[in-house]
């Protein structure tokens, strides 16, 4: 009897041992599919995160309205999730249905704009701002300023894939050797050997453009010395100065990112040159005080297939006080040097969409869908 007890316990111990083992296996099992699942549905959160590709930032500096924003709605479409769209327009101007025909521009004026005058500081505050909004998106990798005049000479891929090419920066910087531009009050915090000058109109990396939002050292020298020579018709109104032509004549928006980088020493990270063209004839204005100082505007007469032709058939870009010229190319190849121009009016820039020299950008934008 005691042996067939001992032969039970030790059956009824296996037994046990067997279903502890078979609990446990189930238990493993289960979390091993519990973490399998987990993991998928982490993957298919990230999905979306993981194949999304890098995008440029089109900054757009505007009085009111973009009155050119058909063609940049004909531009844009296609695009889709590789660009995003911010405006800096007069304080309390919203892109809305009412203001705008594109729902690209739809609520996308920033929030804390600025009253900007032509050849102040608040030029290149209002360029900051709209880089500090844009960096609020991690996946703007590029940053590219724009007028309310400004048109694309090429379509959305082309233009994208140029830009997106090279790790460098876009910006227009030389030696400014001209006398009066240069303050020396500015010195030592700017000494004279890093100060440049070129054109607002910049495409920036990220790293670029997360200096010129952080700067806290030279915006401030250039809200203080920086000014442009006071014009006669507001002599009225300002107290007369002694000798006009001994006043600094300095554009701030014509030396800030130029001389910043340069300060940072960052001009090996840049390309030296623009990528919006602007026609400067020294001989379209009739006062000789004003040759220069702001850039031709084309009018419907002028909007031609030869003129924009003219435009994509530069490249390369000649510095005088450098004696050096800039061969343009797009990944290590010949190109041309610009992507957009300035600067044009309404008519011409919708006169150039009708011939269909600007747009249809896409094959599936039509010209009727525009209107």
């Amino acid at each position: 009897m005691k042996r067939k007890a001992t032969q039970q316990q030790k059956s009824h111990y296996k037994w046990r041992r067997k279903l502890f083992a078979v609990i446990l296996l189930g238990f493993c099992f289960g979390t091993l599919v519990m973490m399998m699942q987990s993991q998928c549905s982490r993957i298919m959160m990230l999905g979306p995160r993981l194949v999304q590709k890098p995008k440029i930032a089109f900054l757009f500096i505007a009085r009111n309205r973009l009155p050119l924003e058909i063609v940049w709605d004909s531009f844009f479409r296609g695009g889709e999730n590789k660009f995003s769209i911010s405006v800096h327009s007069r304080p309390g101007f919203l892109f809305s249905k009412a203001t705008t025909r594109s729902v690209y521009f739809l609520n996308r004026q920033v929030n804390d704009s600025i009253q900007v005058d032509w050849g102040e500081a608040s030029m290149i505050e209002a360029e900051r701002r709209l880089l500090k909004h844009a960096l609020d998106d991690p996946y703007n990798e590029r940053f590219v300023f724009l007028s309310d005049s400004c048109i694309p000479l090429y379509n959305f891929s082309y233009t994208y894939d140029y830009i997106m090419s090279t790790s460098t920066s876009f910006v227009d910087s030389f030696a400014d050797t001209k006398e009066g531009r240069y303050n020396p009050k500015m010195d030592p915090v700017i000494p004279v050997h890093n100060w440049r000058k070129g054109s607002q109109w910049v495409v920036l990396t990220r790293k670029h453009a997360e200096v010129v939002v952080k700067d806290s050292t030279i915006f401030p020298r250039f809200q203080e010395y920086c000014k442009r020579r006071s014009l006669p018709e507001f002599w009225r109104d300002h107290p007369l100065p002694t000798d006009a032509s001994k006043e600094h004549n300095c554009i701030p928006d014509e030396h800030y990112v130029q001389t910043l980088l340069a300060q940072e020493g960052l001009e090996g990270e840049i390309t030296r040159r623009s990528l919006t063209h602007s026609s400067w004839d020294l001989s379209s204005s009739k006062d000789h005080e004003r040759r220069g100082w702001h850039p031709v505007t084309y009018k419907f007469s002028d909007a031609t297939p030869m003129l924009i032709q003219s435009i994509k058939d530069i490249d390369n870009i000649y510095y005088e006080t450098e004696y050096r010229r800039e061969w343009c190319t797009s990944k290590g190849k010949p190109s041309t040097c610009f992507l957009f121009a300035r600067k044009f009016t309404r008519p011409a820039a919708f006169r150039l969409l009708n011939m269909s020299v600007l747009g249809p950008f896409n094959e599936a934008t039509s010209k009727s869908s525009l209107w």
